[in-house]
This record gives structure tokens, sequence and C-alpha cells, in this order.
């Protein structure tokens, strides 16, 4: 059985040196079509896990064979607004039936943000032989594809996952640092839309306002996540995302950061810039919500005006 070569393996290859073009260095292994795991639905190395936002939309049909994680309750800690522990994410893929082999697709609802959070998590913890369904349920449904009703149960799995790889992920220290910055090292990418960037409102229209200030973090670029995918939401060619992001002056030659407002959005936009044109990115969950009611943090807003202390 052939299976597709790690991301893990892609990163080694780019790390010794290997003369790949820019163009060869995009991951194009980072996603699958709706047609190809309809085709391998029936392996079982293979775990389909569905990571939606919006409740019921699991029990009312899913992708047949798939587990469901629930966002805010399986990959985050609720009490501490953190993401799951190391203990309580290798218990959650065990009970799965995910072993040391299995190779994972994720999916969901609600333009894959939250699908993609989970990529990062398991990128976190070491897991890397994980890839995200292209267009996710959307595109799955608008196919006409099967979905099942009933919830889908394993036999516990053996998967042993790593200590979490800070490296990935951004916190507010460092952020402020790049924002207080003359010569910031570190390129930062606002993937909200150009009225919460310009700080017209705070939060998407319909989204209860969690913060207290409006505006962007200081030397940020807006690259809203809308901008990278296809009409079907599936992502466009790294190509297309490679002079998309570099118009913004986002070439992958200094490492980025990316935000939103609660960090699921800029998930998305973490995948495309790290998974899928391999660069080294990483994802500030804390994003807007933290940093909008943070005292003395530098915050730009429409007419140019800096609140806090430099």
């Amino acid at each position: 059985m052939n299976k597709k070569p790690s991301f893990k393996a892609f990163l080694t290859a780019l790390s010794l040196g290997l003369s790949l073009g820019v163009a060869q260095a995009a991951n194009t292994d980072a996603l699958v079509t709706t047609d190809w795991l309809e085709a391998n639905l029936d392996r079982d190395d293979l775990r389909v896990i569905e990571v939606s936002v919006n409740p019921g939309k699991y029990e009312r049909g899913h992708i047949p064979g798939a587990v469901n994680f629930r966002w805010h309750t399986d990959l985050v800690d609720t009490v501490s607004r953190d993401i799951a522990s190391k203990e309580q994410f290798q218990s959650l893929l065990r009970s799965a039936g995910i072993n040391e082999d299995t190779e994972v697709v994720l999916y969901g609802d609600t333009n894959n943000w939250f699908a993609a959070w989970g990529a990062w998590v398991f990128d976190i913890y070491g897991v890397d032989d994980v890839r995200l369904l292209d267009g996710g349920r959307d595109k799955w449904e608008a196919e006409g594809k099967p979905l099942a009703i009933r919830p889908q149960q394993y036999s516990p799995g053996n998967i042993t996952v790593s200590d979490a790889d800070h490296s990935i992920r951004a916190f507010l220290d460092e952020v402020v640092e790049v924002a207080r910055s003359e010569n910031p090292a570190t390129d930062i990418v606002d993937i909200r839309s150009a009225a919460e960037y310009e700080g017209r409102i705070i939060a998407p229209e319909g989204v209860n306002e969690l913060s207290v200030r409006a505006g962007h973090i200081p030397g940020a670029v807006n690259v809203s996540w809308g901008n990278a995918v296809n009409e079907d939401g599936t992502f466009k060619s790294p190509e297309e995302l490679r002079a998309l992001y570099a118009e913004a002056g986002i070439d992958g030659d200094n490492p980025v950061i990316t935000y939103c407002r609660i960090g699921e959005r800029s998930s998305h936009t973490w995948f495309a810039l790290s998974r899928i044109l391999g660069y080294e990115v990483k994802n500030y969950d804390g994003s807007w919500t933290e940093y909008g009611n943070s005292v003395g943090v530098p915050v730009t807003n429409l007419a140019g005006t800096v609140w806090g202390g430099q």
C-alpha cells in the first residue's frame, strides 16, 4: 500500500539543503481531495476526523468512518483557555483508534477553520502524518458524497505523542516585542477582514465582541484568510498563494506570526504558509482577544492612533 510521504520528511528534505526550486518547495501532500478521500475510506490505516464548530453537524451526517472532535472541549482546555494538554490529547487520539502508523485526514465546517486549528495542535504534539480535506465539509456535501449517521467507534489506538513544540506557537510577550521593534525580524500577518484590521469593528458581524479595543498589531499586514481560497473553499495553488503573500511583503525570508480574533482563522493561514508553502510560521492563538485586552501594548487603529506606551 503506497502512502504519501510525511510532512516531516518534507521538512527534513528542506533542512538538508536539497536543491529544490521555490515552486518545488511547496508541499502538495498537505491536502487531499474529496475524490481521493472517498476512494480511500476503507483503509485500516486511515482515520478521518471531523472538527466542526456548529453544534449537531456531525450528528446530522458525517463522512463515513469519521470520528468527531469537539473543538471547544476536546482540543481546548476549557478552564485555562489553553490547548489540550499532552495527556488529554494523547488520550483523545487513542480513543479515536489512532496508532503510530495511522494517516489522519481532518475536515470541518465553517471554511475548515477549526480543522486547520486541529492540524496545528496535531503538529504541536509531533503527529505529522496529518492532512486537511481540501474544501472541507462544504465541498464534500456539495458534491453529494456519502454521509453516515451513526457515530463511529474504534478499538483504542497506541499512539504516543511528543511534548508540546512551541516553535509553531506565538505568545503575547513575543508578539509585543515584534510590535515595538523598529526593525522587526519577524513578519506579522493579520488575517481578519479589512474592517477588523482597520479598527472599524472589533469582531465579525454576529459575534460577541470580546475585546475592548479595535485596530491591529503595529506592523502587521492584512491578508484576509479568504483571499487564499477559491470559490469552492479549496486552497489556491502554491504559486497563487506565494504571489498573494509576496504582494503583501511575506515571502518566507523572515519568520511569520499569524493572528485573528481567537486563533482559528489564523490557523487556516498558518496551514497555507507553513504546511503548503513551507515557510517558518507561528500561530498566535491568543490573537486579538488577548492582545486587544492587554494593558500597555501598542495598538494601531484606522486613524493611525497608537495606544500603549512604547
